[in-house]
């Protein structure tokens, strides 16, 4: 492995995959989600797996969920935001989809986190805005972060570049990640292959490259 300052640089995939030093994300695999997008069941399976062999494999483990506020906490960007998302131009028909303790804003029931996982709500696509990831990714000495779930143009997007730039390696399990739409979706994977802070992979490649004890 590369070098600087004494400070490794890992480059290729195996340097990177190190169960010490990276996490899992399970981005959004919520009820409400997965039944919007064709893709859902694949992409949960896939899911699935990655998490038994991050699992077998002694990694840390997130799931992040997205979060509607009630309607009297909804104020003008995120009224404006669900009226596009429901295609209504009337913000009094606007109504939260994803409300704690409602059916569509739980995680599927096959990838109900054990007790040591991390889980955490968010309001924003970045996972890393307004919630406890970047802190606990840093306290536990975490430098690379694979994400797989839904939606690769929403979503995992703006949550792989706020990785970047925040200086921990992101790397995306393309066919474990969902689009809504899928000509986005191959826009966000070419352009992240294009910027190159990201590293662009398959399930298939991961795994191998995982190092399991």
């Amino acid at each position: 492995m590369r070098s600087i300052h004494g400070l490794p640089i890992p480059t290729s995939l195996a340097e990177i995959c190190d169960p010490r030093r990276m996490a899992l994300l399970i981005y959004d695999m919520q009820e409400g989600i997965c039944r919007q997008v064709p893709c859902g069941p694949s992409i949960s399976g896939a899911c699935v797996r990655l998490r038994d062999q991050c699992r077998a494999a002694g990694m840390p483990i997130a799931y992040s969920r997205h979060l509607s506020l009630p309607m009297k906490w909804m104020g003008s960007f995120q009224t404006r935001m669900a009226m596009a998302w429901q295609r209504t131009d009337d913000p009094e028909a606007v109504k939260p989809w994803f409300l704690r303790g409602t059916p569509g804003f739980e995680l599927v029931p096959e990838l109900a986190p054990n007790d040591d996982e991390l889980v955490f709500d968010k309001l924003a696509m970045s996972a890393f805005e307004g919630t406890p990831l970047q802190f606990a990714l840093r306290d536990r000495g975490i430098t690379a972060l694979a994400i797989c779930g839904i939606a690769l143009e929403i979503g995992i997007e703006p949550t792989v570049r706020h990785a970047a730039d925040l200086g921990i390696v992101p790397v995306v399990i393309a066919d474990a990640c969902g689009a809504g739409h899928g000509e986005a979706g191959q826009r966000t994977l070419d352009q992240l292959r294009f910027m190159g802070d990201a590293i662009v992979t398959d399930e298939a490649a991961f795994c191998a490259a995982l190092t399991i004890p």
